[in-house]
């Protein structure tokens, strides 16, 4: 979730009871979306690990995931059109994909700063090389960034 130009964002991943699909569960979510003035759109995944039981493709994902190395990229500066979009597309150019992302504007409401803190990943080997890709575009944009490897996350 976050918040978009003074908008609140939410992406739900649900698993539905068979037989249904994306149009019938937005048919169903229609009345509270009218009642809270709600914009909703639902859309099947693919690829999407099972709820339980795991398997091949569960294995596949875990191989690919594997195969990339985790990023964080801190960006701050003046508000303006295109900096989700630069520092996105640098990534993807470069390979990489955002898997999280968040953003929200700070300090004095007459200049306030717009800050994006996103995840990413990258195929491995390639970190230093995207992590240049996407500096030199937020130097283009006109905001400061940051890009930092992640440690594996231990629970």
């Amino acid at each position: 979730m976050t918040i978009l130009q003074g908008q609140f964002a939410i992406l739900l991943v649900v698993t539905a009871p068979e037989g249904k699909t994306a149009g019938s569960l937005e048919e169903a979510l229609r009345p509270a979306a009218e009642r809270f003035d709600l914009v909703v759109a639902v859309r099947p995944l693919k690829d999407v690990v099972p709820a339980a039981g795991g398997g091949s493709d569960q294995d596949d994902r875990n191989t690919e995931h594997r195969d990339t190395e985790a990023l964080t990229v801190s960006v701050h500066g003046a508000d303006r059109p295109g900096i989700v979009h630069g520092v996105a597309d640098a990534l993807a150019g470069r390979g990489g994909n955002v898997v999280d992302l968040s953003t929200q504007l700070v300090g004095d409401p007459g200049q306030p700063v717009y800050v994006l803190t996103l995840r990413a990943v990258a195929p491995a080997g390639s970190a230093d090389d995207v992590a240049d890709a996407v500096m030199r575009t937020a130097s283009e944009l006109g905001v400061h960034c940051t890009v930092r490897r992640d440690d594996a996350d231990v629970l």
